[in-house]
């Protein structure tokens, strides 16, 4: 039995969410994944629920040949099977598709594919019945967290491999005959086998109807949440990108002219245009911007709204992919009255690309966040501060400073360029070729999520670095003041992170700056000073 213990947070989220297939938001998504949020099924999603289960039941027993109900998968698509094996086809379909690998997902995205996967059978299209998805909503609202690996999905058919390793732990089969290993369950801190875990929530298990393995497995769920969360996340992470970059800005005793609104009138890209107004508000007031003959910046801070602006609007397509796809009825067949059609909407394509696009965008993030803190470190470039930012300009040498922090920085940034080559380019035939393009998709997912790491990992460290220079340069000008925006916010990050009098380690500064970038904890207090553009919970 292994002990697991997660950090607790407070939700600035809803205490509970209805879900009807329709209408799931990212809101909800982050209340449910993160901070156990109820999930409840509307009743009206209830009555067509049960409505398509009948047809199913009906159309199952008939001559009509039904993927997946009345047939074999894949290539074995053309094989007919008797309907009275419907059960049994179902339930085969989930112990020969359980072939996840590698290291589990964490909590927050299991949960989301879970709420994901149940949205997408309140549709009501799938043929299943409000038992299965009552189940998976159980395992949200009882704390059943299966253990999902987190590789062998090509996120085309759906996360076949994770969500046949999330369909053994609600229901009734065989799974128990090869070992504990391969159906397991957190449950309240504790990693049980997935039927004793049940057990213990008091979670009755599901047997298999017709169609009901298949429309368990047929979705890109998993790459869906973790495209999700990766959204969410990448809000408070670019407003936290645009903050630094603000700070170093007034450090570097930058000029205001590359932000004026005529410039960005005259080029009017959404993200851009947003970029350039809310550096100018966080700027505002300050006695260090336009205060040196120089005639105009470097392009990485000249040219903060073209570099972060097009991020923003990238970030604006993955949002509206996230709501569509985990909106969305992903299964294989669909059901639409007494017609059942066969179609691709499991397919991960939108997915795949939409997290590649964003991986790309974000690196382009991370990559002027590394060259920014090269300019803040480097004596030639830093508007005569010290060099490394060493405080007592008598120990360097003796010092070294916040050297180290900008190859932490360089090692993440080139990681994420190279974690930014797409996957969903590359794809495999599977299935003897009866599955001749896979979108690559869950992989793509799962690299944005990394490259989300590393870049919140980049800004916190611009973030230690430019309050460092902030406040050095302050010391040396105490006449002039920075912005009344980067003001605030220097102020919120010296409540966890001191001025660096002397060397020491940092990992502990960078984890600091991480965590009030995750939490939101410092766009909360620039909202707090009245700049109302950083909100306090998602809202693209």
């Amino acid at each position: 039995m292994i002990k697991r213990t997660t950090p607790s947070k407070d939700s600035p989220s809803s205490d509970s969410v209805l879900i009807d297939g329709d209408h799931l938001t990212l809101a909800d998504i982050e209340s449910v994944a993160r901070f156990k949020a109820r999930v409840d099924l509307e009743k009206s999603a209830r009555d067509r629920i049960s409505q398509s289960a009948k047809n199913l039941k009906r159309l199952a027993s008939s001559k009509i040949p039904i993927y997946g109900v009345n047939t074999g998968f894949g290539i074995f698509a053309d094989r007919r099977l008797d309907s009275s094996q419907a059960a049994k086809i179902s339930e085969n379909l989930v112990l020969s598709h359980a072939v996840a690998v590698g290291d589990p997902f964490p909590e927050e995205v299991v949960r989301a594919a879970i709420l994901i996967r149940a949205n997408s059978l309140a549709h009501g299209y799938s043929g299943v019945r409000t038992e299965l998805i009552e189940a998976l909503l159980s395992l949200l609202n009882k704390g059943v967290t299966p253990y999902i690996p987190s590789q062998g999905s090509l996120g085309s058919s759906g996360d076949l491999a994770q969500l046949a390793q999330l369909a053994l732990v609600i229901t009734n089969s065989d799974a128990h005959e090869f070992g504990d290993t391969e159906v397991q369950a957190w449950f309240e801190d504790c990693l049980l086998p997935g039927h004793e875990a049940m057990n213990k929530a008091g979670i009755d298990l599901i047997s298999l109807g017709p169609k009901e393995g298949l429309a368990l497995t047929n979705g890109a769920s998993f790459s869906t949440a973790l495209l999700a969360l990766a959204v969410i996340d990448s809000q408070r992470l670019l407003f936290s990108n645009e903050i630094a970059s603000s700070m170093t800005l007034d450090a570097l005793l930058g000029f205001s002219a590359a932000l004026d609104e005529r410039i960005h009138a005259a080029r009017p890209y959404p993200g851009q245009q947003a970029v350039a107004r809310r550096m100018r508000n966080l700027i505002a007031g300050s006695q260090l911007i336009d205060s040196t003959a120089r005639v105009q910046d470097a392009y990485s801070l000249r040219c903060c709204p073209q570099i972060l602006g097009p991020v923003w609007d990238t970030l604006a397509y993955a949002d509206k992919v996230s709501n569509i796809e985990m909106n969305s009825a992903t299964d294989n067949p669909l059901l639409f009255g007494d017609d059942v059609l066969s179609g691709g909407n499991f397919h991960g394509e939108p997915v795949g690309l939409a997290a590649d696009y964003l991986k790309i965008a974000l690196s382009e993030a991370g990559s002027i966040s590394e060259r920014q803190i090269f300019r803040l470190l480097s004596e030639d470039l830093n508007a005569d501060l010290p060099p490394m930012l060493i405080a007592d300009r008598s120990k360097i040498g003796l010092y070294s400073g916040l050297m180290m922090l900008h190859y932490t920085a360089g090692s993440l940034a080139l990681e994420n360029q190279a974690l930014a080559n797409p996957n969903s380019t590359s794809s495999v035939p599977t299935s003897s070729g009866q599955e001749d393009h896979n979108a690559n998709a869950t992989t793509a997912a799962r690299n944005l999520r990394l490259v989300v790491e590393n870049l919140t990992r980049i800004v916190a460290i611009e973030l230690i670095c430019v309050s460092q220079a902030l406040e050095l340069r302050m010391k040396e000008i105490p006449r002039k003041s920075p912005g009344v925006g980067t003001l605030a916010a220097l102020e919120h990050i010296r409540k966890s992170i001191d001025f660096i009098e002397h060397d020491r380690p940092y990992s502990v500064d960078i984890n600091l700056a991480s965590d009030m970038i995750r939490s939101g904890s410092l766009l909360t207090a620039l909202h707090n000073a009245g700049f109302d553009d950083y909100p306090l919970c998602y809202n693209l």
